[in-house]
C-alpha cells in the first residue's frame, strides 16, 4: 500500500489543489481519497488504471468540498448554448515563463469555471466525462467550458494591455 501511495500522492494532491486552491484542504482530500480507495479496493473493476480510478475519487471529493463551502455552484446554461460552437484547444501561446502567470489567472476565474477548465484542459477529461462528474448536461458543460476559456482569455489580454 505504501508503494501505491508513494507512486500517486503528488499527482493526486496536485489534482485536488488545482480544484480547491487550498494547500491544507487539498492534502486532506488527497489523504481521504487514498483511505477511501483502499477501503473500496474490492469495488475496483480494473476497467481503467488504478491511477485514473483514484483521480476520479480525488476530483469527486474536491468538488464535494467546494459544494460544502458554497464556493461552487453550477447553474443551468442549456437555454443559452450555441450548439454550432466547437470546443477546441486554447488559442493561447504559452511558454514556460508564462505558465505560472496563466495559473495565477486561472485561479482568478469563478470556481465553477476553474473546475471545468481544469478538468478539460489540465486533467484531460472530455465534456461527456465532465458532465457526468459534475452532474450537469453535456450542453451546459460545453457552454461553461466556452465561457471559462473566454473569461481566462480576457483576463490574460486585459493584463497584457495594462503592461
Amino acid at each position: 500500500m505504501l508503494s501505491v501511495y508513494n507512486k500517486y500522492y503528488k499527482a493526486m494532491f496536485n489534482v485536488s489543489f488545482r480544484i480547491v486552491n487550498n494547500h491544507e484542504l487539498a492534502e486532506d482530500i488527497m489523504q481521504e481519497s487514498f483511505l477511501n480507495a483502499f477501503d473500496k479496493l474490492d469495488s475496483f473493476s480494473g476497467n481503467v488504471t488504478f491511477g485514473a480510478w483514484l483521480k476520479r475519487i480525488v476530483i469527486n471529493k474536491s468538488i464535494t468540498e467546494l459544494h460544502k463551502t458554497n464556493k461552487y455552484k453550477i447553474e443551468s446554461l442549456d437555454d443559452n448554448f450555441d450548439t454550432s460552437e466547437e470546443i477546441t484547444s486554447t488559442d493561447l501561446n504559452l511558454t514556460n515563463e508564462k505558465v505560472e502567470y496563466v495559473l495565477q489567472k486561472l485561479n482568478e476565474l469563478k470556481p465553477n469555471y476553474k473546475v471545468i477548465f481544469t478538468l478539460f484542459y489540465i486533467e484531460g477529461y472530455d465534456t461527456e466525462e465532465i458532465s457526468e462528474i459534475l452532474k450537469i448536461t453535456e450542453n451546459n458543460c460545453r457552454t461553461m467550458l466556452s465561457r471559462a476559456k473566454e473569461s481566462l482569455k480576457n483576463k490574460l489580454l486585459t493584463n497584457e494591455l495594462q503592461r
